[in-house]
């Protein structure tokens, strides 16, 4: 990684290519968004790409599900209510901390943890479905059990439907290793030697309080009637419902 994260290239005939897809599509599913670049980046604000493109699911009758970390989304709440009313729409965020200070660190430019929070309760209101992804988590910075209670706890009040998790931990590819590592040297001082020392390069890397952490996590979940499950999450995700949908008469009705 040695380009800013803003640096993008606008794919210009996105929304084109998305209808296009979309009419010529026989059967409706769930569209997704957020997978690899957040649908509700500053730039978006402008552009207007993503709202366009909603308009698009709606207008052929699809699902949709975005996945974001910016508290943004609520702009295209009118669209996501009426997605919603038809078939389904969800709203995936991410929450990784708790700490607001420590949020803006290890999250930079998007929106805090309490304006994402906000913006959960507020999805709920409208009736719109939400997953919270509880990832990454860092070990020996985030991995605490204050905060992962403290997270957990905002998602029950936020009345999200699921959480997904795999795990306490975070995954390091070779690329964006060195990049993490650099951003751990600047903003804590000595802990990429201890990275180093408990994982050297290992892709998955769990906290050390990883089983007490999960056994938190299901507990938690189970108690206050939110999916924890990933396999049934993504069941949920990927499947396609049609609302008021007038059903036709039978002759003996």
């Amino acid at each position: 990684m040695e380009h800013d994260f803003e640096d993008i290239e606008v794919k210009e005939n996105a929304l084109e290519l998305l209808e296009d897809t979309l009419r010529r599509r026989k059967k409706c599913c769930m569209i997704g968004t957020g997978a690899m670049t957040d649908p509700y980046i500053p730039l978006e604000l402008q552009l207007g790409q993503t709202r366009k493109a909603l308009l698009l699911i709606e207008k052929y009758g699809f699902g949709a599900t975005v996945h974001t970390k910016s508290a943004n989304v609520l702009r295209d709440t009118d669209i996501l209510r009426r997605i919603n009313e038809k078939t389904k729409a969800v709203v995936q965020m991410t929450l990784t901390t708790a700490d607001e200070a420590l949020c803006r660190i290890i999250e930079p430019n998007v929106s805090t943890t309490a304006q994402r929070a906000e913006a959960l309760k507020k999805l709920h209101d409208e009736g719109i479905p939400t997953v919270v992804w509880l990832c990454p988590i860092l070990p020996f910075i985030n991995d605490t059990r204050e905060n992962i209670s403290s997270i957990l706890e905002i998602c029950a009040n936020a009345g999200v439907k699921g959480i997904l998790c795999f795990n306490m931990g975070l995954t390091l590819r070779e690329g964006n290793r060195e990049y993490f590592y650099r951003q751990l040297d600047r903003h804590f001082p000595g802990m990429t030697d201890r990275y180093i020392r408990n994982f050297g390069d290992r892709y998955a890397i769990n906290s050390p309080h990883n089983a007490g952490l999960m056994k938190l996590f299901h507990s938690f979940c189970h108690e206050h009637g939110i999916m924890h499950d990933n396999t049934q999450i993504f069941e949920y995700l990927n499947k396609f419902e049609e609302k008021n949908v007038p059903q036709q008469l039978s002759l003996w009705d």
